[in-house]
């Protein structure tokens, strides 16, 4: 009976919490990416809104280091687990995580919500290719002599770049190198073949002339670059990588804060405002349920365990 009283009181008092939340407390986005990155600019977004309503400092904190892992691991294992640190993570969490398995399990993070998904699109030198299906042919035809580069080991570029290849069937040679800019220089250099960059890079260089577009990677296509097929509707089944943004906190975080905090940063994804500036960021608002956001990220941990096993990607055991 004493159990059942104390659980009571404790629910009590963790609903009456969630109710005064932030309770005139620091909230803190921890950002794993550099200051400008797409997902370190939509939290800041959120930070800017979120201070207005709450009448409570919202401010954007950078942990940066091994793909985001950095930041998480300190949300989920030292951070105070009550809502006021919320780690601000990519699809990064779901290919570090596997890359890096003793660092973080992500079981230690809880889902709170999706915030946007940021598609990314092959370029290439202008005039090289006629169109996708080109592409695959010369690769297909020369086993390996392909070169496309990243961004880096596990980035989305990276793996954006190999859900395709696999897809397609061709080998070629991938160089990682240290960032979007070195990436994008081995293209227009022509030392690379390709490169599957953020849409609103690769939408100023082709408008520059220096590269051409030929397809793009993700769930759907990009509202700053329309006519530009996906990699699925080019006819290459299983090959789009979902670049999402979204926000985490630590598991051990009680349900009506995790409730709340879906209830205010998907409020904001869905108002026209944060939407359009979202989408100037050459991303689409991704709003969805915690059951939804939880199921995606279970499916993208086993699909991308698949692909790095696959693409023989190195793990740090």
């Amino acid at each position: 009976m004493r159990l059942v009283t104390a659980l009571c009181a404790l629910a009590l008092a963790t609903a009456a919490h969630a109710q005064n939340f932030p309770d005139k407390k620091t909230v803190r986005f921890i950002s794993g990416v550099t200051p400008g990155a797409a997902s370190d600019t939509m939290a800041r977004i959120l930070a800017e809104k979120l201070e207005t309503k709450w009448g409570s400092p919202v401010i954007v904190e950078n942990r940066l280091g091994a793909g985001g892992l950095v930041g998480a691991k300190w949300v989920a294992e030292q951070a105070e687990p009550d809502g006021h640190t919320i780690m601000m993570y990519a699809s990064a969490f779901t290919v570090s995580t596997l890359l890096s398995p003793n660092v973080l399990n992500p079981k230690e993070l809880q889902a709170v919500a999706t915030v946007a998904t940021i598609p990314t699109v092959m370029i290439t030198q202008p005039n090289k290719y006629k169109n996708v299906q080109d592409f695959v042919a010369q690769a297909k035809a020369n086993p390996g002599k392909t070169v496309c580069s990243d961004a880096g080991l596990g980035s989305a570029t990276h793996m954006a770049f190999e859900r395709f290849r696999i897809a397609a069937g061709f080998e070629a040679l991938n160089v990682h190198t240290k960032g979007p800019g070195e990436a994008l220089t081995e293209v227009i250099s022509g030392r690379s073949d390709c490169y599957f960059a953020l849409v609103f890079q690769a939408k100023k260089m082709v408008e520059a002339g220096k590269v051409a577009a030929l397809v793009l990677s993700g769930p759907k296509r990009s509202a700053l670059m329309p006519d530009l097929q996906t990699t699925e509707e080019a006819g290459y089944p299983n090959s789009a990588y979902n670049f999402w943004v979204g926000a985490l906190v630590s598991s051990k975080t009680p349900r009506p804060i995790v409730e709340l905090l879906h209830k205010e940063i998907t409020a904001l994804v869905e108002s026209p405002e944060v939407s359009a500036q979202i989408t100037k960021l050459g991303a689409d608002p991704l709003p969805m349920s915690i059951a939804d956001f939880e199921a995606m990220i279970a499916r993208e941990l086993k699909d991308n365990a698949a692909l790095i096993k696959k693409a023989k990607i190195p793990i740090n055991n």
